[in-house]
C-alpha cells in the first residue's frame, strides 16, 4: 500500500488524472476497476473517477509494488542550468531564449534545449526535485522555433501554468516581435487576417485567404519601424499564436524574413536563419495569484537585430 498526500501542485485536479500522471506505469484500464474495486480510496473512503482532489487529501492505493516504479526522467540534469533570466518570482519566471536553441527536445536522445534548461535551474536552487513532487512539472506556457529568440514564460507552479495558459488562450497575453523583412513594405502597417494550416511531413505552413478544411483562422498587426532600400525593420504583434505564423504571413504579404529560406526568402553568405525576436510581452490581466506581473510589460533589447538590419543596409 502507498498513500500519496496532496500538495498545492497536485489540488484541483480529477483523481484519474493524478494517478495517470503520478503511476505512469499503472494501466488506465486497471486504474479504473481498481477505483470501481476501491483498492484506491481518497481519505480511507470510496472514491469517484472524476472527483476533484484538495490539498490534505490522502490518496490510498492498495496495489501491487511494481506499478509504482515511476522511472522519473532525471536527464535534465545533463544539460546546462544556464538561463538569461529577465524575471522571476514564486510562481513564474521570464527568460530568453537564443537563437539555435530548442524549446523542447524532439527526440528521447539528451538534446540541449529550454524546457530541460528550466528544470535544471530549479533543481540547483531547490526548487525541484523529480523524487519528491507527485504530478505537477514545471514547464514551458508555450514555445519558440529554434531559430527565433526572444521571451519565454515559464511557470514553476501547478496554479500558475493553469492561469498563465488560460490568460493565453484568451488572448490577454500580448506578444511582439520585431524582424527583418526583405523588400519594400509598400503598406507600412497592417492587420492581417487568414486561415492557417501546417503540413506535419514538411513542416511548413500554407494561409489561404478563406477558410480551408482542417484550417485556423489567425489574426496577425505589423508595423514598419524602418524601410531601408532593400530590406525593412518591422514590428509584429500576434494575436493568436499558431505555428510559424508570423514567417508564413510576411512570406504571404511577399516579404519573407531575412534568412528564412523555408518561406522563399534568398539564400545568404552566412546561411543566417529567420531574423526574429520575441522583444515584448505585456500581461493584460488583474491576478491575485500572478498580482506581481499583472498589467506589467517586459521587454527584451534587440539591439543585435537591429544592427544585423544597418548592415544589410549599408
Amino acid at each position: 500500500m502507498r498513500e500519496f498526500i496532496i500538495q498545492e501542485d497536485d489540488a484541483n485536479q480529477r483523481v484519474d488524472k493524478f494517478l495517470q500522471k503520478t503511476l505512469p506505469a499503472l494501466p488506465k484500464s486497471l486504474m479504473y476497476k481498481y477505483i470501481r474495486n476501491k483498492k484506491i480510496k481518497v481519505n480511507r473512503k470510496r472514491c469517484e473517477i472524476a472527483q476533484r482532489l484538495l490539498p490534505g487529501d490522502h490518496v490510498l492505493c492498495f496495489i501491487a509494488e511494481e506499478f509504482f516504479e515511476t522511472g522519473e526522467d532525471c536527464s535534465f540534469i545533463k544539460v546546462s542550468s544556464e538561463l538569461d533570466v529577465l524575471y522571476e518570482d514564486a510562481n513564474v519566471i521570464l527568460m530568453k531564449k537564443p537563437s539555435g536553441l530548442l524549446t523542447h527536445k524532439d527526440s528521447n536522445e539528451i538534446q540541449d534545449n529550454l524546457a530541460d534548461r528550466f528544470l535544471h535551474y530549479l533543481y540547483k536552487k531547490g526548487q525541484y526535485d523529480p523524487q519528491t513532487r507527485q504530478s505537477f512539472t514545471p514547464a514551458l506556457c508555450h514555445r519558440l522555433d529554434r531559430n527565433t529568440e526572444g521571451i519565454v514564460i515559464g511557470a514553476k507552479t501547478a496554479e500558475a501554468l493553469r492561469r498563465m495558459n488560460a490568460y493565453i488562450r484568451e488572448h490577454k497575453v500580448e506578444k511582439h516581435y520585431v524582424c527583418i523583412v526583405e523588400g519594400v513594405m509598400e503598406q507600412k502597417t497592417g492587420h492581417v487576417v487568414l486561415w492557417h494550416k501546417k503540413d506535419a511531413k514538411s513542416n511548413k505552413v500554407h494561409l489561404y485567404a478563406h477558410e480551408q478544411k482542417n484550417s485556423q483562422r489567425i489574426e496577425t498587426s505589423y508595423r514598419t519601424l524602418h524601410q531601408g532600400k532593400r530590406y525593412a525593420y518591422v514590428e509584429v504583434q500576434l494575436h493568436t499564436g499558431k505555428s510559424h505564423q508570423i514567417r508564413a504571413v510576411m512570406a504571404y504579404l511577399h516579404h519573407p524574413l531575412f534568412g528564412d529560406v523555408k518561406y522563399g526568402a534568398q539564400k545568404n553568405q552566412r546561411k543566417d536563419f529567420q531574423a526574429l525576436c520575441a522583444y515584448k510581452v505585456h500581461f493584460n490581466f488583474d491576478d491575485d495569484l500572478l498580482s506581481a506581473i499583472s498589467q506589467q510589460t517586459f521587454t527584451l533589447t534587440h539591439h543585435h537585430i537591429k544592427a544585423r538590419y544597418e548592415l544589410l543596409e549599408q
